[in-house]
C-alpha cells in the first residue's frame, strides 16, 4: 500500500489508472478505523481493480469545535488496517492540502439535508458535500462506498452527485455491529466502560420496535423508542424520527413502499451516538 499526501499526485495517478481502463473504488473515512470501515474496503476490493481509501478529519463538517478537537486520530494504526484490508492507495492529506483557500460553495441540497442531522448540526451536510465532492474529483473513482449507519448522509451524497453530475456509483453497505448490537463508530472509543455497557440499549430498543409497527401507530412507536432508551440512566435521546427511506422526510402513517427507517441520535454522557433501523425488512 502506498500513502499519498498531495492532491496532484493522487489526481495524476488515478487519471492514469482510469485511462488504462482500471476501475477505482473509493472509501472516504475520517480515520480511527474499525471493522465497519474495513468492511467497506473489502466491498471495494471485491468490486474494483484499485482501492483508494482517504483519511481526513474534515473541519468544514463540524459545527462543534470541541467535537473536531476530540475526534480520534490514529494514523499509524489506520495504515496498518488499510493494508490488511487490501487498500492500494491511502490518501492522507493535510487540511492545507485540501483547503488551500476556504471552500465557500453552498450546495442546494434541499429537504434531505434539512431534517434530523441537518436540523441539529447546521452546516454539517454542506461540509460533507464539500469534502466528498472534492474527493470524487481528486480520485476519479467509479464507485464510492458508505456505511448505512450514516443513512441520511448517503441520501445527501446522492443529492450532491445529482447536482454536480458526477459519473460515480454510490454503494451503501450494511451497518457493522458489536456482538451486543452497538453500531461500530469511531466515537465509541470515547465511551467509558460504564457508558459502553449501557450503549447497546439503543439498538435493543430499535430492534424491539420493529415488531410494534404491525399494531401501533408511527407516533406510538416513536414515543415508545424514546421512552425506552431514556429509561436507561445515562442515555438521552436528541431525536428519534421515522422517515421515508428515500426522501428522509418524517412519515405519519405506515407505508411499506416508503421503506420507512427509524433514525436516532442519543447522547451517552457527552458522546453523541447515531443508529437506525429499517421497518418491514
Amino acid at each position: 500500500m502506498k500513502v499519498i499526501r498531495t492532491v496532484s499526485e493522487l489526481n495524476g495517478l488515478t487519471r492514469e489508472l482510469r485511462g488504462q481502463g482500471r476501475t477505482i473504488g473509493l472509501v472516504p473515512t475520517m480515520g480511527a478505523l474499525h471493522a465497519g470501515h474495513l468492511s467497506l474496503m473489502r466491498h471495494a476490493r471485491e468490486d474494483n481493480d484499485v482501492v483508494v481509501a482517504s483519511v481526513f478529519v474534515n473541519p468544514t463538517q463540524f459545527n462543534n469545535p470541541d467535537d473536531l478537537r476530540t475526534y480520534p486520530r490514529t494514523e499509524q494504526a489506520d495504515c496498518e488496517l488499510m493494508e490488511q484490508a487490501g487498500v492500494d492507495y491511502a490518501f492522507i492529506p493535510s487540511v492545507e492540502e485540501i483547503y488551500p483557500e476556504p471552500d465557500t460553495r453552498i450546495f442546494p441540497l434541499g429537504p434531505v439535508a434539512e431534517v434530523m442531522e441537518g436540523a441539529m448540526r447546521p452546516g454539517h451536510f454542506n461540509g460533507v458535500a464539500q469534502i466528498v465532492s472534492k474527493l470524487f474529483s481528486m480520485t476519479n473513482a467509479h464507485r464510492a462506498y458508505f456505511g448505512e449507519k450514516d443513512y441520511q448522509q448517503i441520501a445527501v451524497i446522492r443529492r450532491m452527485v445529482q447536482l454536480e453530475n458526477f459519473d460515480i456509483e454510490i454503494v451503501p453497505c450494511p451497518i457493522v455491529r458489536e456482538p451486543d448490537g452497538l453500531a461500530l463508530s469511531s466515537r465509541n472509543v470515547r465511551l467509558t466502560p460504564e457508558q459502553r455497557s449501557i450503549a447497546p440499549a439503543i439498538h435493543r430498543a430499535l430492534e424491539q420496535s420493529t415488531a410494534m409497527a404491525a399494531t401501533k401507530s408511527v407516533e406510538q412507536v416513536k414515543q415508545w423508542v424514546k421512552d425506552t432508551i431514556e429509561s436507561t440512566d445515562g442515555l438521552t435521546t436528541e431525536y428519534y424520527e421515522i422517515v421515508d427511506g428515500i426522501t428522509m422526510q418524517p412519515i405519519t402513517e405506515w407505508n411499506r413502499s416508503a421503506c420507512p427507517i427509524g433514525c436516532v441520535t442519543v447522547y451517552c454522557g457527552d458522546v453523541r451516538l447515531i443508529d437506525n433501523i429499517k421497518y418491514f425488512k
